[in-house]
């Protein structure tokens, strides 16, 4: 395990503790997993588990190497939303080569099968519990756990550095940064730390090629205006009472409070429609649960600060309820002593920390895509057609912000024939932006159309048209 004794905001340390540890080729901690609870046999794709120390903080990662050329497919550094939610729902859920056999769950350690569609099939991915308290991550100290927006960046970009160092032969192949949900603020502050350290020439050289953001958070204000559009366009409020919100508001629904009489009684009367709404998925039900208790109709709120609190019926579906058996799993102790988790380190494992000490420090960050665009990057950005938390209004609203010129029109893309969603390609002086929606997908889209987001990726990382 690598300890770093730099603090994050020492620049000069840092990359003097880079070269030392380069010259003296020093090994950072990382052990490759074979076997995992709950997986028949081995596994079939090479899995590394570790840590890399990052002032006062162990942050634990994933990394699956490419299954197929890892000499020459990119690596992905992937992190989840939140903020506090763990590499793991990304790996499991997602984008990685393993799923649970949750049809077939009686019981005991849940079952884990190999996932055919996974983006490891065409890239190696570094999955990473980011900000410090998430997953398997932790401080320590207590002073360790405090972070935030810019704090989180700054973290992930030092732990890339040390990691590559330690991983030299991925310095060579291509590099994206990939996040979704609210990790698209520090995610695109994390861009552009990598082109400011490759600028400076700050060591090792990071062959920055792009980013990939899923339904992410970009700009608060954009972000909140954009749930009354979508939620007009979608059907939920009346042609009316839209009309009448946004000439009492001015179209601008983002901090309103009670002095603002009109707007502010129209805002209540939209919410009072959409209150009972899933904004993860406006077609599936509604519920909050989290961790799996010992009762079976136990049942406690995923979200701590949840205000609608439902309890429904254990025969009735949710899309929460999948997310039982990553708790029984990632809390059993031998799962953990497979990913050579510190022991003491984790007494609950969530897929969500909700109690992260965490200072959001940032509502926008539009004007680090302004930069991107004269950057010559390559990047895809999507978002589930039937998501209320992100709307995909607002992600178009805010690309129509960078005015950028069009290359391919608004169409839609297939799979197997099918319309799978809707697609725009953007460039600006070697820029690339390439926008979709998955079609019939919620937050985050890879959870419920992940064969359709693998080919959208695969597509994507090979410069082939959706």
């Amino acid at each position: 395990m690598l300890n770093i004794s730099c603090d994050v905001s020492n620049w000069a340390c840092l990359r003097l503790l880079l070269v030392l540890v380069f010259s003296a080729n020093a090994v950072f901690s990382g052990t490759i997993v074979k076997t995992l609870p709950g997986f028949d046999g081995e596994l079939p794709f090479t899995l590394e588990t570790g840590y890399v120390g990052v002032n006062k903080s162990e942050l634990f990662y994933y990394f699956i190497e490419s299954e197929g050329n890892p000499k020459e497919d990119p690596l992905l550094l992937w992190y989840s939303g939140g903020p506090g939610c763990s590499a793991l729902n990304g790996l499991i859920y997602e984008i990685g080569p393993l799923a649970f056999n949750i049809t077939a769950y009686e019981g005991g350690t849940p079952q884990l099968e190999y996932y055919p569609y996974s983006w490891t099939k065409t890239a190696s991915i570094l999955f990473v519990d980011a900000p410090v308290g998430t997953g398997f991550s932790y401080a320590t100290n207590s002073d360790g756990y405090a972070t935030s927006d810019t704090l989180t960046a700054l973290q992930v970009y030092y732990f890339l550095k040390l990691w590559l160092v330690d991983h030299p032969q991925y310095l060579k192949v291509q590099l994206f940064v990939g996040a979704d949900s609210y990790s698209g603020i520090s995610a695109t502050i994390l861009v552009q730390h990598i082109l400011d350290g490759n600028g400076d020439g700050n060591w090792p050289i990071l062959n920055l090629k792009g980013y990939i953001l899923g339904c992410p958070r970009i700009d608060g204000q954009i972000n909140e205006n954009s749930k009354t559009v979508f939620a007009h366009r979608i059907g939920l409020v009346s042609d009316e009472l839209y009309r009448a919100t946004k000439e009492s508001c001015g179209a601008n629904y983002y901090g309103v409070t009670k002095a603002d009489s009109a707007c502010y009684e129209n805002l209540k009367l939209i919410n009072k429609c959409t209150k009972d709404i899933n904004k993860n998925d406006i077609l599936e039900p509604k519920c909050t649960w989290a961790s799996p208790e010992p009762e079976p109709l136990a049942r406690r709120s995923l979200e701590e600060n949840s205000e609608d609190f439902m309890i429904l019926s254990p025969d009735f579906w949710c899309h929460n309820f999948n997310y039982s058996l990553s708790y029984v799993w990632a809390n059993d102790e031998s799962v953990q002593d497979a990913l050579n988790v510190t022991k003491g380190t984790i007494r609950d494992w969530k897929r969500c920390n909700k109690s992260l000490d965490y200072t959001y420090d940032v509502t926008t960050v539009l004007d680090y895509h302004r930069n991107f665009t004269t950057k010559g990057l390559q990047a895809l950005v999507y978002n589930g057609d039937h998501d209320f938390t992100i709307p995909n209004v607002g992600t178009q609203e805010w690309i129509k912000e960078l005015n950028l010129t069009i290359i391919n029109d608004w169409r839609p893309w297939l799979v197997d024939g099918q319309t799978a969603g809707y697609t725009i390609k953007y460039s600006e002086h070697g820029y690339r932006l390439t926008y979709a929606t998955v079609k019939g997908a919620g937050h985050s889209p890879q959870e419920y159309k992940r064969r359709e987001c693998y080919q959208m990726f695969d597509r994507f990382i090979h410069y082939y048209p959706l």
